[in-house]
């Protein structure tokens, strides 16, 4: 079996990313910043059900 003197790769800028071995980075796929912070439907969603939910929580555990 051969090993590498070097057991990370400079180039991926994260320490963990760094870490893996070059078989799975290969199916990494880098995503613009830019579509990270795009507002969805699914997000509005998520964040209007766990309001509601945790809302009657409150009311419950109050009442």
């Amino acid at each position: 079996m051969r090993r590498s003197l070097v057991l990370t790769d400079e180039s991926a800028r994260h320490w963990f990313r760094a870490s893996l071995p070059p078989h799975v980075k290969r199916d990494l796929i880098p995503i613009p910043a830019e579509s990270l912070w795009r507002l969805t439907a699914e997000d509005v969603r998520g964040v209007a059900s766990t309001y509601v939910a945790l809302t009657l929580a409150i009311f419950a555990f109050i009442l």
